[in-house]
């Protein structure tokens, strides 16, 4: 409608500049002299119908590629349980928009617990990238620290501040980041020696347990001599008594279904060392998730039961557990986790290396 109207403005703007020039060449002296407010009127026209027609088809255009990029995301998953999963991958925890706020909630709460972004000495680095960045808050975060860096984002789709801006609406990323589709168990799509810093966070519910020296060497190719290489992974909450234990009894059986072993977490920083990363710091942080973790174990417990309500659709459908006794169980770990007396954390565990120059 606002296109047709616009045209109908450019048509109106073309017949009064007609209009006017026949009223200054050929009309009487008095047309001659209405000619000029003719003239501006025809202008005026013409310039708001044009204005008109370039905004809607700039909408239409915007509609389309929204439109376009929903068909493309609805093809690449699948609903379990009433949650979006993408298909052909084995990551368990759903693709849609209540995952990425929890994903960006955690982010700001494990920055809170580790004191910072991260812990590799990383200085004056040109280039950096971030494997497996879901939102891409970490890669948007880093990227002013180290304003003439490129950063680079990189997962199998894009995060929603991308998909926005891809789609015309605004623009909320640091000049110096950039997003890049790719999958690390295909192969990362760099040439060898890159980046000076590449960071990986959380992917152990992602990659299966054979292919994790794939994807270290992956990080370590595309790495330059003397930049390093960062892990962050998580194993399974411990401490958390009875409840939580068969939570994670039913999550270690969904992805043993997928050929995942969270342990894999804790072993990264060897994987580093047996491909040849020198300067390997390994460390292990213990997380409070729960009550008498202050603040930061409150917050914990926030996500992880957000994360528990998260992976129980594909756990029913896999026929670990039924709706009746997950709320059960879920119940039972969230008091345990609301009691200052239950010590539950989550062990993480925080790996980097340098490739020798």
């Amino acid at each position: 409608m606002r296109q047709g109207f616009g045209l109908g403005l450019v048509a109106l703007g073309i017949l009064l500049g007609v209009a006017s020039l026949l009223a200054y060449t050929v009309g009487t002296v008095a047309l001659r002299q209405d000619a000029p407010y003719f003239g501006v009127v025809a202008v005026l026209a013409l310039a708001s119908g044009a204005t008109l027609w370039v905004i809607n088809r700039q909408q239409v255009k915007s509609s389309q590629l929204s439109s376009g990029e929903n068909g493309r995301i609805a093809a690449m998953t699948r609903t379990v349980g009433g949650r979006t999963h993408a298909r052909g991958i084995p990551y368990v925890l759903p693709r849609d928009l209540e995952e990425m706020n929890r994903l960006d909630f955690q982010h700001y709460v494990l920055r809170q617990a580790f004191k910072g972004n991260f812990v590799a000495p990383v200085e004056n680095p040109a280039a950096i990238l971030d494997v497996g960045t879901g939102t891409g808050r970490w890669a948007r975060e880093v990227a002013p620290l180290f304003p003439k860096a490129n950063v680079i984002g990189l997962d199998i789709n894009p995060p929603p501040v991308d998909q926005k801006a891809e789609a015309g609406g605004e623009e909320q990323r640091p000049p110096n980041y950039a997003f890049v589709p790719g999958n690390v168990l295909d192969r990362l799509p760099f040439a060898d020696s890159t980046f000076d810093f590449v960071h990986m966070r959380l992917l152990v519910l992602a990659l299966p347990h054979d292919r994790w020296p794939f994807v270290v060497n992956e990080l370590i190719r595309v790495t330059r001599p003397g930049g390093w290489v960062e892990s962050v992974e998580v194993v399974e909450d411990q401490q958390g008594g009875p409840a939580v234990d068969r939570i994670m009894g039913w999550v270690a059986a969904m992805l043993q279904r997928r050929n995942i072993d969270i342990a894999d977490g804790s072993r990264v920083g060897g994987l580093m060392q047996a491909q040849g990363l020198v300067n390997v710091s390994i460390r292990r942080v213990d997380v409070p998730i729960g009550a008498h973790g202050g603040r930061v174990g409150r917050l914990m417990a926030a996500d992880i039961l957000n994360g528990m309500q998260a992976l129980r659709g594909p756990m029913e459908a896999l026929g670990l557990t039924t709706s009746a006794e997950f709320d059960r169980v879920y119940a039972e770990a969230q008091r345990a986790m609301e009691s200052p007396r239950v010590r539950c954390v989550a062990p993480f565990y925080i790996a980097y290396g340098q490739r020798p120059g």
